[in-house]
């Protein structure tokens, strides 16, 4: 499983010191004391500072993770495949984050980078995977940034509907991008409390439908009652039976991958963490565990108080009357929490846009580190900000502004498909890239008890992920089938399509090559042969002991 994470307790002294030596190997000391937490490694690497906090890794994941996926989509995953397939599905698929998260661990504890991902296929696997791999996800938290912004505008609308979704696309882009365009520090602190409403919020309503179904609504006790009636499993798309049964299962699947896209955004923020060598791998696990006990006993809570029939369940709105959260209320009597809860899809989605344009940002920062997007995509501020791939990331939230036409909105609705499958083709990556990341290790005689990481199952587990993200990316649109629908084909496989382009495209014109396992550079940004020196302040107050047991 790795290195232990232990937590800062109480001491006597008020700051910790960490050292860590490797004296076979030429290093510099560096002293990272007071503000001074930057890690020289080369001056080839983007001038970043390591700025965030354990605290900040752990909620910009979950911040990532934990959206309107959970919020709303969890409805409909019920609703197609009932409460015990919709917990199976959201179950199996951890199994699968898991694995991308074991293999994301190892790699980015090693070699912490800004932008990680594509680094680690162009250096391990090959340079026209890195280009077509990084673009495909750079443009889908690009796109997902516009789609956050015009979510805000539809959640306002619900206490006043004669406003202009347009009004606060602007006010919100502007906001955003001004906190992105601020010391990373800024926006790990704003992501964290962005992130902490919405894990109170989700551990209350856990507490609420535990009082719900042990008889406190107007019901009484409702126990397992929804398992038997109208059932454990629905039929999705063909008549009643097991086949319709398992299609269901299977849709519910593709969609809790969905749901967790964003668990990696852990390996983006590597390249800005203090101490990566300790506070990564404690993210690794910690936010996987979290992410997978907030989705898995939210399903299992919204299926036993919401019926999977419901009709409100399939609601295309998206403010607070299309949560299960809310149905769950309202099916209990209580009429208190659609405005609460509609208050807290506003936060979530202001959070996701936060962590979109952070790490749209930084993927672009390693395409240009390695040569696919323009160097000026580099560039940084004195407070280690860069400021041209926050523009240009923010930028695109822009096109948000197209849904103010009907025209305009179909084009946007399309873009939005591209970055659908966009997290697969991501994790299947990363997978690769740990395979390939392996074999380099052992071309060069360097034993994997040796690294800061080391993960679990391997190199199986990898496989293991590797064969369920492809199968999915494959199946994903199986509905286009269900009955033969030309459209629905182009719009559920047009990102793989793209993919496939960019890879081919890249490699026809630059001439690129498969990378061999005795030439993989795995130096560029270790920090595994560094003497290195952390100071880290111990928290002093309850209220900070708490966050702090909490990261």
């Amino acid at each position: 499983m790795g290195q232990s994470d232990d937590l800062i307790a109480a001491a006597p002294t008020a700051e910790k010191t960490i050292t860590e030596t490797n004296s076979s190997q030429p290093s510099d000391k560096v002293d990272h004391s007071g503000e001074d937490v930057e890690k020289q490694v080369t001056s080839a690497q983007p001038e970043l500072k390591r700025k965030l906090k354990s605290r900040h890794l752990q909620m910009i994941a979950i911040g990532g993770t934990i959206g309107t996926g959970l919020f709303i989509g969890s409805g409909e995953a019920i609703a197609k495949s009932g409460p015990a397939g919709a917990l199976i599905a959201y179950l199996f698929v951890g199994t699968i984050i898991y694995s991308v998260m074991q293999s994301l661990g190892e790699m980015a504890t090693y070699i912490p980078i800004s932008g990680a991902f594509t680094s680690y296929a162009s250096r391990f696997v090959d340079p026209s995977l890195g280009f077509s791999m990084g673009w495909i996800y750079w443009f889908s938290w690009a796109m997902t940034f516009s789609l956050e912004l015009t979510a805000t505008g539809l959640i306002i609308q619900y206490w006043n509907p004669g406003l202009s979704i347009a009004i606060f696309i602007a006010v919100f882009w502007v906001v955003i991008t001004l906190v992105n365009f601020l010391p990373v520090g800024f926006y790990g602190e704003a992501e964290f409390w962005f992130s902490s409403i919405k894990v109170i919020t989700v551990i209350g309503f856990l507490i609420f439908a535990i009082c719900i179904d042990a008889g406190a609504g107007q019901h009484g006790y409702l126990g397992f009652h929804t398992w038997g009636n109208p059932g454990a499993f629905a039929p999705y798309l063909l008549s009643d039976g097991p086949l319709a049964k398992f299609v269901g299962f299977w849709a519910v699947l593709i969609q809790a991958g969905f749901s967790y896209q964003g668990t990696e955004l852990v390996g983006i923020a590597a390249g800005e963490t203090e101490n990566p060598r300790k506070n990564v791998p404690a993210a690794i696990r910690k936010t996987f565990y979290r992410i997978l006990f907030f989705f898995v006993f939210t399903i299992f809570f919204i299926g036993l108080l919401v019926p999977y029939d419901n009709p409100s369940l399939l609601s295309s709105a998206s403010d607070a009357s299309a949560s299960p959260f809310v149905i769950a209320a309202v099916l209990a009597g209580v009429k208190v929490l659609p405005g609460l809860i509609n208050a807290v899809l506003l936060f979530v989605v202001l959070s996701a846009a936060n962590s979109n344009v952070y790490s749209g940002s930084r993927i672009l920062v390693g395409l240009a580190q390695d040569g696919s997007a323009p160097a000026f995509l580099k560039r940084t501020t004195k407070k280690g900000v860069p400021y041209a791939a926050v523009a240009f990331t923010a930028a695109f939230g822009l096109l948000a502004l197209m849904n103010l036409s009907n025209s305009g909105a179909t084009v946007f609705n399309w873009l939005i498909n591209i970055t659908a499958v966009a997290g697969f083709i991501t994790w299947a990556c990363i997978n690769i890239s740990h395979i390939c990341f392996m074999r380099a290790l052992r071309a060069r005689n360097i034993s994997r008890d040796t690294l800061p990481y080391k993960s679990m199952w391997q190199p199986f587990f990898a496989w293991y992920g590797l064969f369920f993200n492809a199968l999915i990316i494959f199946t994903q649109g199986f509905t286009a089938f269900i009955p033969w629908d030309t459209s629905n084909f182009f719009v559920a496989y047009i990102s793989l399509i793209l993919f496939v382009v960019l890879y081919v495209g890249h490699k026809v014109i630059m001439r690129t090559k498969f990378v061999k396992s005795e030439e993989a550079d795995i130096d560029t940004g270790c920090l595994i042969h560094d003497d290195t020196t952390w100071s880290i302040d111990i928290p002093t107050t309850i209220w900070g002991r708490f966050w702090a047991w909490l990261a």
